[in-house]
């Protein structure tokens, strides 16, 4: 049967609330359908948190960069896959009209040893020139002086216990010393930053703790490129000219489309993320049957009542618009529930993972989008029955 959606919605607001009394007739079945709909919210709002923890997480840093524009490889496709660029197009770029400074990013992945049961962790360090400092993170950028000593880092608050109770200890006046890939270091100071789920937790030092950590090459092959503009100059000019005048080994972009670029990795390229959105394909599929399984059930029940409004001389789209009334209802009365369980739901992930994880706008709205669309392809599929009903099945 083909019907336009335009008329059910435009009528909606002016049938007698008839599609209420056929669900609350039977506040069992009512209870179950909502139960349903609410835990096929929830695989989807779980689903969508955990690509998002995903997102979160590996784009922590890309977040809290500086500067106006980004330097990196061409064979990059995220942060810590140790693609790495000369540092001397770092010092073209410095060189191009409209750009103020270039700074250096070092990034590499460490094996951080737990001071007190010495079981080993990978973290990350992430080092810069305390001259020129690239993270927009006022705890880190207080404490630039402490990062110049030798084998000094910072320890980041949030990384995942495994890597011991340093930030507390520390707080107690606790000298915490440890080893990274093999050297000895000390914690100078804390930070606020996040964990992904491959990385247990951020170190920051300075480029020369950096260099002593892996080897005098180090310092040759830069992660990202900070640049900052001058104050009147045009980023896309100025994007135009480095793309003219660097190797095609390096590209240069927008800072807050680097974001956009490693989250596009993720979620095209990373089984990771490719898992997550068929997650929520799955919790979708399942409120499709469930409320299919509720409207369908519901007017075959009710197949004589609906004869009967037939030769009173309800219309088809009448009756339809009864079934499309329950799906809709359904969807709003089935969300909520999922929702604020799935509020508490992301408090708790976010507190066992320390990345943080909240309930956004966006989220809320696919989800209930989502919903809204699954109830109403039941209720097409259920309207299709309301065919067989005939007035003289009730003769």
């Amino acid at each position: 049967m083909i019907f336009s959606l335009k008329p059910l919605f435009k009528r909606f607001f002016q049938e007698p609330p008839l599609g209420w009394a056929q669900l609350s007739h039977q506040k069992v079945r009512l209870l179950v359908a909502l139960s349903g709909i609410a835990f096929a919210d929830i695989l989807i709002f779980m689903q969508l948190g955990f690509k998002n923890l995903l997102y979160d997480g590996a784009t922590l840093v890309h977040r809290n960069l500086q500067g106006d524009l980004v330097l990196i490889s061409n064979r990059t496709n995220l942060l810590g896959d140790g693609q790495t660029f000369s540092r001397r197009y770092l010092y073209q770029a410095a060189a191009v009209e409209g750009v103020e400074s270039a700074s250096p990013l070092y990034y590499s992945w460490a094996t951080w040893v737990n001071p007190w049961n010495k079981d080993v962790t990978e973290v990350a360090v992430i080092a810069f020139d305390p001259v020129q400092p690239v993270l927009a993170l006022p705890e880190v950028n207080q404490q630039l002086e402490t990062i110049k000593l030798s084998n000094i880092l910072l320890f980041d608050r949030k990384s995942q216990p495994t890597t011991g109770p340093v930030a507390e200890s520390f707080a107690q006046g606790e000298t915490i010393a440890t080893e990274i890939s093999g050297r000895r270091v000390k914690v100078g100071g804390i930070f606020t930053l996040g964990s992904s789920f491959f990385l247990k937790g951020h170190l920051i030092t300075s480029d020369w703790n950096y260099l002593r950590l892996f080897g005098a090459d180090s310092l040759d092959g830069v992660a990202v490129g900070i640049l900052t503009l001058e104050p009147e100059a045009d980023p896309q000019a100025v994007l135009a000219r480095l793309q003219a005048r660097l190797p095609g080994e390096v590209q240069a972009m927008p800072r807050h489309d680097y974001v956009d670029y490693e989250i596009a990795f993720w979620s095209s390229q990373h089984p990771a993320g490719t898992i997550f959105n068929f997650g929520a394909i799955m919790g979708f599929i399942v409120g499709v049957v469930v409320v299919n399984q509720v409207l369908y059930s519901d007017v075959n029940d009710h197949l004589a009542e609906y004869a009967t409004l037939k030769a009173m001389g309800y219309s088809d789209q009448r009756l339809q618009m009864v079934v499309f009334q329950e799906g809709v209802l359904l969807a709003i009365l089935g969300f909520m529930p999922g929702f604020g369980f799935s509020i508490g739901m992301y408090g708790l992930l976010g507190s066992l993972t320390r990345i943080p994880l909240a309930m956004t706008l966006e989220v809320a709205f696919q989800v209930f989008t989502a919903t809204l669309f699954m109830c109403l392809i039941s209720a097409v599929v259920s309207m299709r029955k309301l065919q067989s009903a005939d007035p003289a099945d009730v003769f």
